[in-house]
């Protein structure tokens, strides 16, 4: 495939009827206007195009790293697409056919090389010190004397009940000097004893004491080398961080370190998404749509083949830059961002009746995300402190209690960590039931090959708790649910679980069948209704509830 390859045909064959299910997003750190670009269905297929051919290819099996395509359209009005694979493909940065790395690399390459020189022989020395004889024989011989030490305590001990044995027996059948002659010896004997245990700890605090110092001196070099390695990495990334020149579609080009101040990881802008969209913006290129996805080796969170979102650490902070200066900006789904109904407030802590819909707190890919926790830090600029102590779903209405300084959510988070907050919810599942109340107790487990969902699997789940109560019978019950733990999901899976309630609450996405009939739920019929904890400061009882919606 080529760097530039039209695709007006497919575009306009493949282009998606439903919204997408992920946008690139951010605020631009400068004007704080928020920028979206798409991850559409047929971005996704001339992504599935490219694996085919990385498939096909014995080069790009060995090593696991994410891969994008950006469609995009030409100065001319003609449709391309570019790719581009993130850090080093096969050791190289510039490869022909892949977008170029972001200018900045080769200012700072020679520096580069040196630093992974020296973290290599650092590495190197490191494993030295780690794997050194001294360790084992050190290991051994400890072991040794603790095995000589606790067969000579149990040898004394045996003696000194017999010693004790005797002091009883003489006592009652000797008296004067012999009496005395005996409970002598027997004293002569429990200080022989005494010296034989602190002669052979001697014996080995000497034989133990070079070994033991040569660990030492070892831990010492290993804590200095771990320091030095640390300080490289850290001058080498604010090196690479200056030298790093991002542009955007505004025409505005700003050095990596100016746009986040405080540091970013090591490896920002050598992503797929960002090489992507620097080279888009300086050819002058309108971006259609973006896709990134891991190939190679799977690892603990990637899986070859799947599709991710901008990453969290390296791409999420400089989305809202690099997006900036699009031919629009794209409204998000919520519309304005309005006020929150707040249903109690004091000096610290706000609890929130949050509406379906919105999420509790930004999402992993994108801290700038609408959601209950950035819109009241948009709102209340003059709150020092801001944090949610717990979550609910996205798709769930009702109670959500927000600390407002470090020292409420601290103590907030351990009562619910502790399970002394007892909470309150109510739901509208979508098929009648069959017992009007009782608990489910079935082990939960999220799956990283299927994320988001929740399963529930006997080996590998943790225990979850269920109370639950018919308040309503009819086609569709209404029921009250007390959870006991709070695994994720945990109350759309026991109710949906045939080993659960078996009957899904009415308008789940991911865990029921509703949304296919011929009237869909327009949400989530899941409500936190009341929620009871301990005040952080007074100590006393609040109790706070919310109306349901539905």
């Amino acid at each position: 495939m080529d760097l530039l390859h039209p695709l007006t045909a497919f575009l306009e064959r493949d282009r998606p009827a439903t919204a997408p299910d992920y946008w690139y997003e951010g605020d631009c750190p400068r004007t704080r206007q928020r920028w979206r670009l798409p991850r559409t269905r047929a971005a996704e297929a001339i992504a599935r195009r490219l694996m085919q051919q990385l498939a096909a290819d014995e080069r790009y099996q060995q090593e696991g790293k994410m891969y994008g395509v950006l469609l995009a359209q030409t100065p001319a009005g003609e449709s391309v697409v570019l790719k581009a694979f993130s850090g080093l493909l096969n050791g190289q940065s510039d490869v022909v056919g892949w977008v170029p790395p972001i200018p900045g690399r080769a200012q700072v390459s020679l520096l580069e090389m040196q630093t992974l020189q020296q973290l290599e022989q650092i590495k190197q020395v490191l494993i030295g010190l780690q794997q050194l004889p001294e360790r084992a024989l050190l290991a051994e011989q400890e072991k040794a004397f603790q095995d000589q030490l606790n067969a000579l305590t149990m040898k004394h001990r045996q003696r000194k009940q017999e010693r004790d044995r005797l002091r009883q027996q003489y006592t009652v059948t000797l008296t004067g000097s012999d009496l005395q002659q005996v409970l002598d010896t027997l004293m002569h004997q429990s200080q022989r004893d005494g010296g034989d245990r602190r002669r052979l700890k001697h014996q080995r605090d000497q034989a133990l004491f070079p070994l033991r110092q040569a660990v030492a001196d070892a831990d010492a070099q290993i804590t200095a080398l771990k320091r030095q390695r640390r300080d490289l990495s850290r001058q080498l990334q604010a090196q690479m961080h200056t030298a790093y020149a991002l542009t955007n579609f505004a025409g505005e080009t700003a050095a990596l370190q100016s746009l986040w101040p405080t540091g970013l990881p090591t490896g920002t802008g050598d992503c797929a998404a960002p090489k992507l969209l620097h080279y888009a913006a300086t050819h002058q290129f309108k971006p259609l749509a973006l896709a990134e996805f891991w190939w190679g080796p799977a690892t603990t969170d990637k899986q070859p083949g799947q599709f991710y979102g901008a990453c969290k650490d390296r791409c999420q902070p400089i989305m809202g830059f690099l997006l900036s200066g699009l031919s629009a900006t794209i409204p998000t789904e919520a519309g304005p961002r309005s006020p929150l109904s707040v249903l109690y407030e004091d000096e610290t802590l706000l609890v929130i009746d949050k509406p379906s819909g919105l999420l509790s707190v930004p999402g992993r890919t994108s801290n700038l995300q609408d959601s209950v926790v950035s819109r009241l830090r948009g709102q209340r600029p003059h709150e020092q402190y801001l944090a949610a102590v717990h979550r609910i779903d996205q798709g769930t209405s009702g109670i959500l209690v927000v600390a407002k300084t470090a020292a409420a959510h601290r103590a907030l988070h351990q009562q619910f960590a502790q399970r002394q907050v007892q909470k309150t919810y109510e739901a509208v599942l979508s098929r009648p039931i069959v017992a009007a109340r009782g608990l489910i107790d079935l082990p939960l487990w999220r799956d990283p090959r299927d994320r988001p969902k929740t399963c529930v699997h006997y080996q590998h789940g943790k225990p979850s708790q269920t109370t639950y109560e018919l308040l309503a019978a009819s086609d569709r019950p209404r029921l009250r649910f007390i959870p006991h733990t709070g695994r994720t999901h945990q109350l759309r899976v026991h109710a949906a679980h045939p080993q659960g309630l078996n009957s899904p609450i009415l308008g789940d996405p991911l865990y029921g069948t509703d949304n296919n009939t011929e009237d869909p739920a327009p949400r989530l019929h899941l409500h936190a209704r009341a929620i009871r904890l301990t005040h952080p400061t007074t100590n006393q009882t609040l109790e706070i509830t919310s109306q349901v919606p539905f």
